[in-house]
């Protein structure tokens, strides 16, 4: 946690109001008509908070995503899968990772028309890592009522950045066109930049190529990775963990820096390492004073499942709201 003296107040202030800013769902436009409801999945790694203000009126639906842990199945939300996720992986027991079927997508998508929406936007995990819009897509010929799938090629808080575009630009009664175009175009503004002790549980899940798992085993080599074209991507090769966390540290602070002071946003995910991702936070926000503090959680089960303990990730992403309000 961070140290409260006086020196970190402010920054301990700002991440509080950043917060609660960011859990606080968007209404309605005065006098917009909602038409368009927005699907996504487990992947986007959305606040609680800023969910559940959604779920009364139906224009969010999260479709969660199966982890299988040894013989077991799990879904996003259930209480001890952070912890069966972290145990598994430490042993070395399988932990493995699914789509949603098309039944999950066809059942939120009725459900939107029965609650009179006219289409749905469904925005997922990038193609070149899950099936789950291609999922969305077989479902979305099933029913009567328009649905467009959009692969937002991204992962974590980056899809869930575009998942919050949408539901903000549908909020201000945009029609599924308008929906689906402000949410690949805040995907295609969102980057993603990671590092990971160990490539080993990438590479059993296919996310990498067994040439590149090579790099976290042979001379002791630390990448930086990120997510590009839809799939994950070496960026550096460092050869420490603490040097690896300071690169990731400056290319976070140069992409920041390049962008409008007041439409930036940050997110750290983790993943069994939640005080060092408080500390990555504070000196991200010392560093980028102009930016709002990053918003800092725990990596979705369906994510960490594949980037494995130790995980730190951020998300550099427009807040194209606050742009707006300028």
């Amino acid at each position: 946690m961070p140290h409260r003296d006086a020196a970190a107040w402010p920054w301990v202030r700002a991440r509080l109001l950043n917060r609660l800013r960011k859990q606080e769902s968007p209404a309605p436009e005065a006098g917009a008509v909602v038409r368009v409801a927005v699907v996504t999945d487990s992947a986007a790694a959305l606040p609680a908070d800023w969910i559940a203000g959604l779920s009364g009126d139906g224009r969010l639906t999260v479709i969660p995503m199966p982890v299988m842990v040894g013989d077991e199945i799990y879904g996003e939300g259930d209480d001890d899968i952070s912890e069966a996720i972290a145990l598994a992986l430490a042993s070395g027991t399988s932990v493995k990772t699914s789509r949603p079927s098309p039944g999950q997508f066809e059942q939120a998508y009725l459900a939107a028309q029965r609650r009179g929406y006219e289409a749905v936007v469904s925005v997922h995990i990038s193609g070149g890592l899950s099936g789950t819009a291609d999922a969305a897509r077989l479902a979305a010929g099933r029913v009567g009522m328009p649905v467009e799938v959009v692969d937002s090629g991204t992962v974590g808080m980056a899809l869930g950045m575009a998942v919050q575009e949408a539901v903000r630009v549908a909020g201000e009664g945009a029609d599924s066109g308008a929906v689906a175009a402000a949410a690949a175009g805040q995907a295609a503004r969102t980057t993603v930049y990671f590092y990971v002790p160990s490539l080993e549980q990438l590479r059993r899940g296919g996310r990498i190529g067994t040439a590149a798992s090579l790099w976290g085993t042979m001379l002791a080599i630390k990448p930086i990775l990120g997510v590009d074209g839809g799939k994950i991507v070496p960026l550096e090769k460092v050869r420490s963990a603490v040097r690896a966390v300071a690169r990731l540290e400056e290319l976070v602070a140069a992409d920041a820096s390049a962008r409008s002071a007041a439409g930036v946003r940050l997110a750290v995910h983790h993943f069994g390492n939640p005080a060092e991702a408080e500390r990555l936070a504070e000196r991200l926000a010392a560093a980028l004073p102009q930016c709002p503090p990053a918003q800092i959680s725990s990596l979705p089960a369906v994510l960490a499942a594949h980037a494995g303990l130790g995980v730190l990730a951020v998300i550099v992403g427009s807040d194209l709201a606050a742009d707006h309000a300028g």
